[in-house]
């Protein structure tokens, strides 16, 4: 159980890191295969919810992976570029982003990333898959630096709109706000 809790802490010091003020750039590094694949492959991606450890209800993309925003983008606005991406990769599409169980259609939007790929929205904030989670149902993202969060159905901070404690697959913690 140690050894998890100090390869969490190194998992979240590089999510940190990495989204520093610093990050720019469209380069996607190592996670970046995630996020431009459905693009790669000209499909449309896919929102739905599902039972997501203790946060319950959760978004997910098309293979069940966990999606999240990022409190310092502003709007639709990608604020997690370079490096960032590499840890937190954008939900990108092929064509319009389609909503699968759980989640709502009028919720569902796109932006235009800096390096011109299109990123899904919902609820006005842009989604991203960290590169921490490897399988369905992960949600190792949750808290980090208290700026990343799972998003709700209703499209909220899952953590955030709880009021609970953060998960001992996450770190960090914090409330949620725009400016």
């Amino acid at each position: 159980m140690r050894a998890r809790w100090i390869v969490l802490a190194t998992l979240a010091a590089m999510g940190l890191a990495a989204c520093s003020s610093g990050s720019s750039g469209g380069a996607y590094g190592g996670g970046g295969a995630t996020s431009t694949s459905t693009a790669a492959t000209g499909a449309a991606a896919t929102v739905a919810t599902a039972d997501v450890g203790t946060l319950g209800k959760v978004l997910v993309n098309g293979s069940g992976r966990t999606l999240y925003l990022f409190e310092s983008d502003t709007g639709t606005t990608s604020t997690c570029t370079g490096s960032c991406a590499g840890t937190w990769p954008a939900l990108v599409t092929a064509g319009a982003a389609t909503t699968g169980s759980g989640a709502t259609a009028s919720m569902l939007g796109t932006t235009t990333r800096d390096d011109g790929t299109t990123q899904v929205t919902y609820n006005g904030h842009p989604l991203y898959i960290y590169s921490g989670d490897t399988t369905a149902g992960d949600a190792n993202g949750e808290g980090i630096g208290g700026v990343w969060f799972a998003v709700t159905s209703s499209g909220t901070p899952a953590q955030a709109s709880t009021g609970g404690t953060p998960t001992a697959s996450g770190s960090g913690g914090g409330g949620y706000g725009h400016a």
